[in-house]
């Protein structure tokens, strides 16, 4: 099947008992025996589940998928897999609070050496020897946009495993894993499911590290229930149709806010102003559904635009049908200290822009009446 149709069907097949065409959620805990080695308890493997396994798999061109409970289960199995006591770890400050925090609390009390890159110090800093290396292919909240192809290159030359968060992206503007990575993890609660209404994790890869994170996910238990992978199985078939309309409204909103007097700085990879405009260009198929903008003022001007937004939905998520817009100071990074918050670029009035599939223009209004009530 070409890409478009393995988004639709991959990993799905009509049922065979009842002809049903969508797959079945297979609610039930456990599988009466003699079926073979294979099905015996949900935790471990589950149809409705292998589906959506098979299913990003095709779609990365990974050789084995696996399904987890949320997508921080997907990036600490897949990490806790390859790492323990006396391994390193590259990774960078300019990603999800979550995530940095693991790496930076947990596992540096665990013994794991954690090497943290400052932004635009990645590319660099993955020429040395590390046993592994996790990325944002775009980084949150600020998309800086990373050479993936380099930083593969310099991991597989140093013996290393490349692990790629490709979740801004998504399959539909980049396949880290055409691009070197060993392995790429997705939440998949945002765009792919794409309808903020479940909670998942993915990750596809070569397959004799895949079985080995599967094995892992089987013994720490962050499997994905049946009902929430028919939720994320329903929103893939959209993913297509949704990155393309998204890619281009936000295209639209950052070259209007990057106009607009009341905003100071725009944060958007397909802007030529952009410091990865260029790399963005070379290893992105389209430039994503985030844009990130600085608001003239600070904690109390950005907060009054966020009351004053009629459309556009405040709430610490992303990737949705709906636009949401949040405010990384005070939700998704508020773990970093100010300081660090500062190295990183993310000031008191930054915003994060989620593009959903209203009208463009409605969104656009929306921005500017709200803009226009500071000041």
């Amino acid at each position: 099947m070409r890409f478009e149709s393995k988004v639709v069907r991959a990993g799905e097949k009509v049922e065979e008992k009842y002809g049903a065409i969508t797959t079945p959620i297979y609610q039930t805990t456990a599988f009466a025996h003699p079926m073979g080695d294979d099905l015996k308890y949900s935790r471990e493997l589950n149809p409705t589940v292998m589906a959506l396994e098979e299913k990003i798999a095709e779609v990365e061109g990974g050789e084995i998928g696996v399904a987890f409970s949320s997508g921080m289960a997907a990036v600490t199995t897949s990490l806790l897999k390859f790492l323990r006591p006396g391994k390193s770890i590259l990774v960078h400050l300019d990603m999800f609070g979550r995530t940095l925090k693991f790496c930076r609390e947990f596992l540096t009390s665990w013994g794991v050496k954690v090497e943290i890159a400052r932004p635009g110090e990645v590319e660099e800093k993955a020429k040395r020897k590390f046993d592994v290396v996790f990325v944002e292919t775009i980084s949150n909240p600020l998309l800086r946009v990373l050479d993936i192809e380099e930083i593969a290159k310099s991991t597989r030359e140093n013996g290393g495993i490349f692990i790629a968060d490709s979740t801004f992206a998504t399959p539909i503007n980049q396949k880290p894993l055409e691009m070197g990575a060993h392995i790429v993890v997705h939440s998949a609660s945002k765009f792919i499911a794409g309808h903020n209404d479940v909670i998942a994790g993915l990750a596809t890869g070569e397959g004799e590290l895949m079985n080995e994170v599967d094995l892992l996910r089987r013994t720490l238990g962050g499997s994905l229930d049946p009902h929430a992978a028919y939720l994320v199985l329903r929103g893939f078939k959209t993913l297509k149709v949704r990155m393309e309309y998204i890619n281009s409204s936000s295209m639209k909103i950052a070259e209007f806010l990057l106009e607009h007097p009341k905003v100071k700085k725009v944060f958007y990879p397909g802007l030529p102003n952009h410091p990865d405009h260029e790399v963005a260009r070379k290893v992105l198929k389209g430039f994503g559904g985030v844009v990130s903008f600085e608001v003239k003022g600070g904690r109390e001007e950005v907060f009054k635009v966020i009351r004053s937004l009629k459309l556009i939905i405040p709430a610490g998520t992303l990737g949705g049908t709906d636009s949401v817009i949040s405010h990384p100071t005070t939700m998704s990074h508020r773990g970093l200290s100010e300081e660090e918050r500062r190295e990183i670029g993310i000031e008191e009035g930054l915003l994060r822009l989620s593009v959903g599939l209203e009208n463009v223009e409605d969104i656009i209004e929306d921005i500017d009446q709200a803009l226009k009530s500071i000041y």
